[in-house]
């Protein structure tokens, strides 16, 4: 359809950006899905053949990476809305470099190779969305996954500075910062989460969301009660909180 919307989904192979994907198709976009594994783009594919387009990459190969992102916005025709769910983090107690250097490659280097093309993609023709799932964990430090809260913290700040920049030039680029909590996607043993959603009931709220065109989306929304804590609990309490 010449007026249907288009959107990306980077990081849409399972999980939360599997659901915001498959809810914009269900809402009529176009949608441009892309990951690591390619079985899992092509199952997601032939669920809706004519309203998805696949492409296969590593954000973390950040040539190979930005010139397959733009071929898949060529092949969609353009594009109106960048969901970036791509990303990782892995208990790290031991504090090992390799882990944490993986870590800092998807959530920071791979994310911001994307996203500053797609700013300034959309800077051409003033107007777009970026919407990035952060994450409340971005508030704070955290012993066992170092690299995972720093990058999300890296994340919150980033996304911000974009917001601002949009606003100051006039840009009319929409920057919608998505800070999960607990979401059920398996990585996690249910047991140690509270305030748990489901995927579907995650990414409703996050489309939802995006639809409003809202500047922050906390999931669940209750969340932002939990931030609010974090942010005025003093260090010496919050060093010794069993987290």
């Amino acid at each position: 359809m010449k007026n249907q919307k288009k959107a990306i989904v980077v990081g849409a192979t399972s999980g939360i950006g599997k659901g915001v994907a498959e809810l914009l198709v269900k809402k009529g976009y176009l949608v441009g899905i892309t990951g690591r594994r390619e079985q899992n783009l092509t199952e997601i594919k032939q669920t809706n053949h004519d309203n998805y387009v696949i492409k296969c990459f590593d954000v973390q190969q950040t040539e190979q990476s930005l010139t397959c992102y733009k071929a898949l916005i060529e092949e969609l025709g353009g594009l109106d809305l960048l969901v970036y769910s791509s990303g990782n983090g892995f208990e790290n107690k031991d504090l090992t470099f390799e882990i944490e250097l993986d870590t800092i490659k998807t959530n920071t280097v791979g994310f911001t190779n994307l996203v500053t093309y797609t700013f300034n993609y959309f800077r051409k023709r003033k107007k777009g969305q970026i919407a990035v799932i952060s994450s409340v964990a971005g508030f704070r430090g955290n012993p066992d996954f170092p690299a995972y809260f720093a990058t999300k913290a890296y994340l919150l700040n980033y996304v911000e500075s974009l917001r601002m920049k949009s606003f100051r030039e006039k840009l009319g680029i929409q920057i919608t910062d998505i800070r999960p909590g607990f979401v059920k996607t398996g990585h996690i043993d249910d047991s140690k989460m509270f305030w748990a959603t489901t995927i579907e009931k995650a990414a409703k709220q996050m489309v939802d969301g995006i639809e409003k065109k809202k500047n922050v989306i906390y999931v669940l929304k209750r969340w932002w009660i939990i931030v609010a804590f974090m942010k005025i609990t003093p260090r010496w309490i919050w060093d010794r909180l069993p987290i």
